[in-house]
């Protein structure tokens, strides 16, 4: 299957982001940590139904796959690195082997695509 590694490193970030709505994740972004909980779990969740719909049509079509594959998976990549930075952060409850085997997962698996 053409794109394995990229269809499971969007796999892991897929799971990843149902993940950060457990741990809500919108108390450690700008801005939507001003808001209350419901508000920022609203915004948040509905949030990605574009992003969604934005990756899975972009994919679908052979002449951008390539290079929105290779934009997400940079992105996979950096994401590890961003979570890291955010590692001290009060509001961070991405603390358990759940969370970062999600988040790493993403990372890992986009680095051996890209190699």
């Amino acid at each position: 299957m053409e794109n394995l590694l990229f269809y499971i490193a969007l796999s892991f970030i897929l799971v990843h982001e149902m993940d950060a709505v457990h741990c809500k994740e919108w108390r450690i972004f700008p801005g939507l940590k001003l808001l209350d909980d419901k508000l920022g779990y609203i915004i948040f969740t509905v949030a990605h139904i574009p992003l969604y719909i934005f990756i899975f049509w972009a994919i679908s079509y052979p002449a951008n796959s390539k290079i929105v594959i290779t934009g997400l998976e940079a992105f996979f990549i950096v994401h590890v690195f961003l979570h890291i930075l955010l590692l001290r952060n009060k509001k961070n409850m991405f603390k358990g082997w759940l969370s970062w085997t999600l988040i790493i997962g993403a990372g890992l698996f986009a680095l051996l695509d890209i190699l």
